[in-house]
C-alpha cells in the first residue's frame, strides 16, 4: 500500500469517526436536552444551532471526509489489488458515507432546518408547531446519518486491517 493511500485511509477513519461522533451526540443527548425546553424555546435553540453548524469545522469534516473517501475509492478502483478485500471495504465505506451522511444531510436534514428557520422567532405558537413538526423526522434521519457514518468508519478500519 502506498504511503499516500495509507495517509488517506487514516484521514478517512478519523474523519468518519469525527462526523459519526457529531451525529451520535445529536441522536444520543443534544436533541433530548433541547426537548427539556418549551417547544418554542427548543425551536429557537435548534435555529441557533443551525446558524452555527454550517461553518468550516463541521463542513470541512463532513465534506472533506467525503472527498477523501471518493479519492480512496478511485484509487482502490484504479490501482487496488484488482479490487481485493480491502478495496471492497473502501468502496462500501464510500457509498455508506456519501449516501448516508452527505446525501441524507442534503436531502432530509437541511430541508427540515430550512423550514424550521422560516418560523418567526416572535410567534410562540408558530415556533412550537414548527418544533413539533421538525423534531421527529429530523431526528430519525439523524439516526441514519449516525449509523451510516459509523458503519463507514468501521469499513475503513477493516480495509486498513485487510491490507
Amino acid at each position: 500500500m502506498s504511503v499516500a493511500a495509507t495517509v488517506l485511509l487514516l484521514i478517512g477513519i478519523v474523519g468518519t469517526g469525527l462526523v459519526c461522533g457529531v451525529f451520535f451526540a445529536f441522536s444520543g443527548f443534544v436533541v433530548q436536552g433541547i426537548d427539556r425546553l418549551s417547544p418554542a424555546d427548543a425551536a429557537r435553540a435548534m435555529q441557533e444551532i443551525n446558524v452555527t453548524a454550517p461553518r468550516p469545522p463541521l463542513m470541512l469534516a463532513l465534506f472533506g471526509t467525503g472527498l477523501v473517501l471518493v479519492a480512496l475509492a478511485v484509487l482502490a478502483f484504479l490501482f487496488g489489488g484488482a479490487i481485493g478485500v480491502s478495496d471492497w471495504w473502501v468502496l462500501s465505506a464510500t457509498i455508506l458515507y456519501v449516501v448516508g451522511a452527505i446525501g441524507v444531510t442534503a436531502a432530509a436534514n437541511v430541508p427540515r432546518n430550512t423550514r424550521l428557520a422560516a418560523a418567526s422567532e416572535h410567534d410562540e405558537a408558530a415556533l412550537a408547531a414548527a418544533w413539533r413538526e421538525f423534531r421527529p423526522g429530523w431526528l430519525a434521519w439523524n439516526h441514519v446519518r449516525w449509523i451510516t457514518s459509523t458503519a463507514a468508519c468501521a469499513c475503513l478500519v477493516l480495509a486498513l486491517l485487510a491490507r
